[in-house]
């Protein structure tokens, strides 16, 4: 009979949680304006496709959704800044000690 059985669908992006010029544009402009910028590729979750965080020296951070994690590799290599995957390396301690501060002390950033 069948009643729990369902088809799996393929899972197609939704345009609406993919990677878009306005959030490449902000990735770059961080890349340029920051010094020794890290990009962190974070995985897909149920609620966001794959995104990628940008870590500067100083802590300073931004994350934005991007194409996949091969995308990711392409921004990274495309504004030559390293690479890696949360999930393997995770967060560096200079991104925990710059949001540290900012609980701290907010009306400076």
């Amino acid at each position: 009979m069948g009643l729990f059985r369902r088809r799996k669908q393929a899972r197609t992006a939704d345009p609406d949680r993919t990677a878009h010029r306005a959030d490449l544009e902000h990735l770059e402009n961080f890349v340029r304006t920051r010094k020794g910028v890290e990009a962190y590729i974070e995985p897909r979750t149920t609620v966001t496709e794959t995104t990628v965080i940008l870590i500067a020296d100083d802590g300073e951070w931004t994350r934005r959704r991007i194409d996949g994690p091969d995308g990711a590799r392409r921004f990274a290599y495309r504004v030559s800044i390293p690479v890696y995957d949360v999930a393997l390396m995770g967060y560096p301690q200079r991104m925990r000690d710059y949001n540290e501060r900012r609980k701290r002390r907010p009306e400076l950033y």
